[in-house]
């Protein structure tokens, strides 16, 4: 093997090895502490005859596991507060995030699979519909009725999932920071909510 082409396989090898332990830019992590952030928006229900209600609360994101393939995020709504009658609650999100994706993790036991998933040599197959994140250009995706769009624009990673009957989800990413907004909504403004990240330089 002659110098020129051992010097390209190197460079090859280097770039291949620094490829597998890329960190995802939208959601990642230094350690697995919890990193707590401020959020503040509205909220709405079919009950609220006044329309739209102040809404705060907390994201609190975890990294509950990491693999040499990537990582494994556990992100929480918590401490959500308005005057609505009945308490506004969130259920947590996982994702599974790789150096170009972030995939939700939608089992019966999020917690269960998480262990599984991290115990894996190589990330395991995902349908399209659960890629709520990209790296860079544009992704579209169709599962029935519902659209989605995930669109990067500068240092924002854009979700943005509807259907006709009015059910909607967007979430946006941040380089950096992480998630920096959450939208969701039930039906023609039956239930739902809009939150944005109060501070997001990080």
């Amino acid at each position: 093997m002659n110098l020129r082409v051992l010097s390209h396989l190197i460079v090859t090898l280097i770039f291949l090895a620094g490829s597998a332990l890329a960190a995802n830019p939208f959601l990642d992590a230094k350690d697995d502490k919890p990193v707590s952030a401020n959020f503040k928006g509205t909220e709405w229900n079919d009950e609220n005859i006044d329309g739209d209600i102040p809404l705060t609360g907390r994201v609190v994101t975890t990294r509950i596991a990491k693999m040499p393939w990537g990582a494994i995020f556990k992100v929480e709504y918590v401490d959500l507060k308005s005057k609505a009658t009945q308490k506004r609650e969130i259920t947590p999100d996982y994702f599974i995030v790789t150096d170009d994706r972030i995939i939700l993790l939608n089992e019966d036991n999020n917690d269960e699979a998480a262990k599984k998933i991290a115990a894996m040599d190589k990330p395991p197959g995902f349908e399209e519909n659960y890629v709520y994140g990209i790296t860079t250009g544009h992704f579209k995706h169709q599962e029935g009725l519902w659209e989605t769009k995930i669109d990067v624009k500068g240092d924002l990673c854009v979700y943005d999932s509807s259907h006709p009957s009015g059910h909607f989800k967007k979430m946006v990413w941040k380089k950096g920071v992480g998630l920096v907004q959450y939208d969701s909504g039930y039906g023609a403004a039956k239930d739902g909510w809009k939150l944005k990240r109060i501070n997001t330089k990080g």
